[in-house]
């Protein structure tokens, strides 16, 4: 059984990309703790198997296959949840996405897809959900999946790192606004996440048998440029959520929690090949 601290017993908690990655690993986290689930993703294989796991740890589960940078596509999944649990408890906006190229590269269509993905989709459901969790008069939470790009310049997602910080700016405004009735809006910001996105495995059901192993380069290089050598793990990103929709972070709100192994405080500092850190290498 969860700790009192943790426990999100008899709470119902939205995930939008609940079933791959990052959000699978909020999705099961919060089960873990005792939160029914409702799991909006895409890709119609992967919310069948998110939900196969949660209901394996004893919780409810509601999955639909859902293109949540389509606000009607979001407002029909909320009612849906509401009409199977009668309440809304936590949000948590996880979807996005991104694609690298210079800036004077990306076409406009591309520029689109962007915010659609990583801020039309925080709107959208948003809008959506958070009226239901003032309904129920309990309070509530939303965390919001940003990322340190938000914080830095990203020179080839020039787009993608303008929607996060974007982002930020609304977790901390909807921190504000939304203090009155008890909900509380954070935002985690992880960088670099061993996700199936990464090892190749962005469509389809989520099999690590086809991820395709780092390099030893590519090894190399992230034990440099990450002060804790390695690469975060998804299920570290899903504790954290944790931690911000839970009671253990009753009185924080309009945060950004940084998911990053340090990157984001080394500030371009990083380890050289004796292992010393230097600034730029």
């Amino acid at each position: 059984m969860p700790s009192q601290d943790h426990s999100l017993t008899g709470q119902v908690a939205i995930v939008t990309g609940g079933g791959g990655g990052i959000g699978r690993a909020i999705a099961l986290a919060f089960a873990a703790a005792g939160a029914d689930i409702v799991i909006a993703d895409i890709i119609p294989q992967r919310c069948d198997e998110a939900a196969a796991s949660i209901r394996a740890l004893g919780r409810d589960v509601l999955a639909v296959p859902t293109d949540a940078a389509d606000p009607a596509q979001i407002r029909a999944l909320v009612a849906q949840a509401d009409r199977q649990f009668g309440r809304i408890d936590i949000l948590v906006n996880n979807v996005g996405g991104v694609s690298g190229r210079p800036f004077l590269e990306q076409s406009e269509r591309s520029w689109r897809r962007h915010i659609d993905l990583n801020l039309v989709s925080m709107f959208a459901a948003t809008s959506a959900a958070v009226p239901t969790i003032i309904r129920g008069g309990r309070g509530g939470a939303v965390v919001n999946v940003s990322s340190i790009e938000a914080s830095r310049a990203a020179p080839n997602y020039a787009v993608y790192a303008a929607c996060k910080a974007g982002m930020n700016n609304f977790t901390r405004t909807m921190a504000l606004e939304l203090a009155v009735h008890g909900i509380r809006v954070n935002a985690i910001a992880p960088d670099y996440t061993l996700t199936p996105g990464l090892h190749g495995n962005v469509t389809g059901p989520v099999d690590p048998s086809t991820w395709r192993p780092p390099s030893p380069e590519q090894q190399q290089a992230t034990r440099r440029r990450i002060p804790l050598g390695r690469g975060g793990i998804d299920t570290e990103c899903g504790k954290a959520a944790l931690f911000l929709a839970s009671p253990m972070s009753s009185y924080v709100t309009g945060a950004v929690l940084p998911v990053d192994g340090g990157s984001w405080a080394s500030s371009g500092w990083i380890r050289n090949e004796a292992g010393q850190w230097t600034l730029g290498g």
